[in-house]
């Protein structure tokens, strides 16, 4: 199984600045993860909240039986220490997704403190670099495409 956790705000993707974060909503984005995993035979345990702490709980209930973590944590990748403690104390990869290029945005969103508790960091790719994540989790946890 594999976790698609998102963080505050994304929970408005589709409507919230379209030029930057698009049209595609975030049950659009969860459904084009499940379709990418389903064809390596894995699953996906998907988790959106505007709450720090929730985000801390459900990666914490989930850290033994995951095999692998989306994340984008939105604003808080930028300043959460404790989601980066909670990361660092499982076992399992992780990949951080930013759908903008936070490089190419203000100064404040240059800096991911998540991002060192992940094993890569997809940003600027839109909608895509979840679908991106999940191709290289599933390959990387060994799943075997269906045929």
């Amino acid at each position: 199984m594999i976790l698609l956790v998102n963080g505050p705000n994304l929970n408005l993707l589709g409507e919230r600045e379209p030029e930057v974060y698009g049209r595609t909503t975030l049950a659009e984005i969860e459904s084009m993860v499940r379709d990418a995993c389903a064809g390596w035979n894995v699953e996906v345990r998907t988790f959106q909240s505007n709450h720090e702490g929730a985000l801390i709980d459900f990666i914490q209930e989930h850290r033994k039986s995951t095999r692998g973590l989306i994340l984008n944590l939105g604003a808080l990748s930028h300043g959460s220490i404790a989601l980066h403690d909670c990361l660092k104390a499982g076992t399992a990869p992780a990949v951080e997704v930013h759908i903008s290029n936070i490089h190419a945005r203000e100064e404040f969103r240059h800096r991911s403190l998540t991002a060192a508790a992940c094993r890569g960091v997809i940003a600027g790719l839109g909608v895509r670099g979840y679908i991106l994540a999940a191709e290289w989790l599933c390959a990387e946890i060994g799943a075997q495409p269906r045929r």
